[in-house]
């Protein structure tokens, strides 16, 4: 039987989190160009990061949703934003570590977006941002990070992940758990519950 429920994902931590909460679901990747939306967006002027993660999270969300009017589709992206500048995810190894060269020693914002869709349309939206401060690294520390983490930092726009050896790279943390891992969950969930009765 299906799901009423589809993550309009196929991110491995949005999936991991919304299994561990308990919730039964599809997956359908959104087949949005992503890069042509964030691209005009910020051509725009006044224009915030958390605005183009908020477009990003509608347009998947919608976008699958009008496939499965019936279903409830769950759409997220995340931005990370530093003095201007938006962060793409690492293409490769040598992407990663500078990166982690640009962002040490400072603190940037991870703006996280969720949103619900029913028949085409978004029902929900919630957006929130963390900030985190990074030690001013040394390039060798960096290195030994990147080659004890592998190749997976390269899912994660700052090329760390939190729950593992990443959390040696902060310095300090402000903001939610579940929005640093790029799904603002509690509200989520919260709603979920409160309008449709979806829980274990």
């Amino acid at each position: 039987m299906k799901s009423k429920l589809v993550l309009a994902s196929a991110s491995k931590s949005r999936c991991q989190l919304l299994e561990n909460a308990g919730f039964s679901f599809d997956i359908m990747p959104a087949e949005v160009d992503e890069q042509a939306i964030r691209d005009t967006l910020l051509q725009s002027d006044g224009v915030e990061p958390g605005d183009v993660a908020e477009v990003l999270a509608r347009a998947k969300a919608e976008a699958v949703s009008a496939a499965l009017p019936d279903r409830l589709v769950i759409g997220a992206d995340q931005i990370l934003g530093l003095d201007g500048k938006i962060f793409e995810k690492p293409r490769n190894m040598d992407d990663a570590r500078q990166t982690l060269l640009d962002l040490r020693g400072k603190t940037h914002a991870l703006h996280s977006s969720v949103c619900v869709a029913q028949a085409g349309r978004v029902v929900w939206h919630h957006g929130d941002a963390a900030y985190l401060t990074l030690w001013n690294l040394t390039p060798e520390f960096i290195g030994r990070y990147l080659a004890q983490a592998g190749e997976a930092v390269c899912q994660s726009v700052g090329a760390y992940q939190l729950e593992g050896v990443g959390v040696q790279l902060f310095e300090r943390i402000e903001g939610d758990y579940f929005t640093i891992l790029g799904l603002p969950l509690v509200p989520l969930v919260a709603y979920l519950r409160e309008e449709h009765r979806l829980s274990v």
